[in-house]
């Protein structure tokens, strides 16, 4: 038995076939039904010719139909291709084209803009739409496009096969510093890493060998201890919802619930722990976990207050999460465990473990084995020194990024025999080995001769009362070369102006790095996940200036 998402979770369906293992709304899969329609999606895509490496893209929001479509394709071979959906016509068409996608599974509300490429892709050769309701401008038919039930039910399932751990998996970064990338790994590797990680959480020893996984969840799920139950807040097509959220608790056999709302709806998180009884909920960072603080305070809109006595852990990566809003969740939620990852699409580098009377620090991580420091010259660099360097992460490094040889050989390098991933993030090594995050690189704000990083000025902008969140741009200045700019949205209700932020700051930094102005919006601007937008946070700064 190999090492493959697929062949692990077809083990998990054959120890535990009743028991749930995916949700959305009132629709509950068994692993049995899982692994069926995905056996059954899979023989589609093999009937339309795809093999294995062929892409087969996901243009989808969170659901059932967005799991049981992956699943197929791990099964057949292929590559899963995780499409934004708030790509329009022209990111759309680049993704597509990039990817060398051959097929396409979308919803029919975002029809209207695969109908309007789907002639620009003379690869492509299979669509299948899952019936969500209309474009916004109306019904959108695209031609050719075959109903997802109806694929599923015309279909026998897919004999189960062979696979290999050098099969590739791909994850497309969301290209806010440049055009979308797909980062390659192997299968195998990213796998065994998942189980490694998936089984400790639900209090198991990982398998010495893939063939004791099956028995392993089931004696796990029979057991008297509560089922894993994870919910992943953060959109599947990013990397945090997806591994975080998904795969790494399906290595382990939870049941996976998503959410019906297709932006945070905090309400809906905790009715759902409530209804579900989860015991894992991933989020992203302060942009999640405030919203959810705020609705916790605000309880059930009919009155009443939420039933969170399941929740075990939450787990977050990709945006700051500060000590000061971790701290306010562990005061509503004092069992719960707070995971912080420091990571990205392309390599794992850090955590930071959160409970009730344990002292953290922002952005100050426990450095994984495999994570080095270096300086510009690839020597270390030495904790305790204050010397900035670039994070490496080393362990399960991607392959490389797909159809990108420059930027594979400027992010994956090899330094002294070991091949580390350089994803852009900048930090200082403390003297007890812990790793103090500074941001990336490309988003230092130069000022008046000295660097500024944007989320050390950001943590101290949200620490004013009435802001609830806050980007920091530089903004081109004639006598400072970039002026410090906040970006920030307030609290609704409360009233602050930039004199009262600016001064804030100054008390808890050196003054060259409080911003010079403030620039107030109704909403900061970040993509689905909670990530920054950094690019559009510019063109408001700047708009204002």
């Amino acid at each position: 038995m190999e090492m493959h998402f697929a062949t692990v979770w077809e083990s998990i369906a054959d120890a535990i076939p009743d028991h749930v293992a995916i949700t959305h709304a009132d629709t509950r899969r068994t692993w049995a039904e899982f692994d069926d329609r995905a056996a059954r999606l899979a023989e589609a895509f093999t009937a339309a010719g795809l093999g294995p490496d062929s892409k087969i893209a996901l243009y989808l929001y969170n659901g059932n139909e967005y799991m049981e479509a992956h699943y197929a394709v791990f099964k057949m071979r292929g590559v899963a291709v995780n499409v934004n959906y708030r790509y329009l016509d022209e990111e759309l068409w680049y993704l597509l084209d990039n990817s060398d996608a051959e097929a396409i599974v979308f919803h029919s509300s975002l029809g209207d803009r695969v109908a309007n490429v789907v002639d620009r892709l003379p690869k492509l050769k299979l669509s299948i739409v899952v019936d969500d309701g209309p474009a916004p401008g109306g019904a959108t038919e695209v031609e050719g496009a075959q109903p997802f039930e109806d694929v599923v039910a015309s279909h026998e399932p897919m004999e189960r096969i062979a696979r290999h751990g050098d099969d590739i998996y791909m994850l497309y970064t969301g290209g806010t510093t440049g055009m979308p990338k797909g980062v390659m790994y192997h299968v195998g590797g990213l796998t065994e890493g998942f189980i490694m990680q998936g089984f400790p959480i639900v209090g198991l020893q990982p398998p010495t060998d893939p063939t004791q996984i099956g028995e392993l969840v089931r004696s796990a799920v029979e057991s008297d201890a509560p089922r894993m139950v994870s919910i992943p807040c953060a959109p599947l097509m990013h990397g945090t919802g997806c591994w975080i959220g998904w795969f790494i608790p399906m290595c382990a056999g939870a049941e996976i619930v998503t959410l019906t709302s297709r932006s945070l709806d905090s309400h809906e998180v905790l009715q759902t722990i409530e209804d579900r009884r989860a015991t894992a909920v991933t989020i992203v960072g302060d942009s999640f976990a405030k919203p959810l603080v705020r609705a916790i305070d605000e309880g059930k809109p009919g009155g009443g207050t939420y039933d969170l006595s399941s929740i075990a852990m939450f787990l977050s990566s990709g945006v700051m999460w500060t000590t000061e809003v971790k701290q306010e969740m562990l005061q509503r939620i004092e069992q719960a465990v707070l995971i912080d990852a420091m990571g990205s699409s392309e390599g794992s580098m850090g955590t930071q473990i959160t409970a009730k009377g344990l002292a953290t620090e922002t952005a100050k991580f426990t450095q994984s084995p495999t994570t080095k420091v270096f300086r510009d010259d690839d020597t270390e660099v030495v904790p305790g020194s204050d010397e900035v360097g670039m994070v490496a992460a080393g362990g399960n490094v991607p392959i490389g990024y797909y159809k990108d040889p420059d930027k594979s050989e400027r992010t994956f390098r090899t330094i002294d025999g070991v091949r580390y991933s350089f994803p852009g993030d900048l930090a200082q090594v403390a003297a007890d080995g812990t790793l103090i995050l500074l941001g990336r690189g490309s988003q230092v704000i130069n000022t008046g001769g000295g660097e500024v990083f944007p989320e050390e000025v950001e943590e101290a902008v949200k620490r004013v009362e009435g802001v609830l969140d806050c980007l920091v741009v530089g903004v081109d200045d004639e006598k400072f070369g970039q002026a410090v700019t906040a970006v920030a949205s307030l609290v609704e209700g409360a009233v602050v102006d930039a004199e009262t932020v600016i001064a804030s700051v100054k008390h808890d930094l050196a003054g060259y790095k409080a911003p010079k102005s403030v620039i107030f919006v109704a909403d900061v601007p970040r993509a689905p996940n909670g990530k920054a937008d950094y690019k559009r946070a510019r063109q408001l700064a700047e708009a204002a200036a």
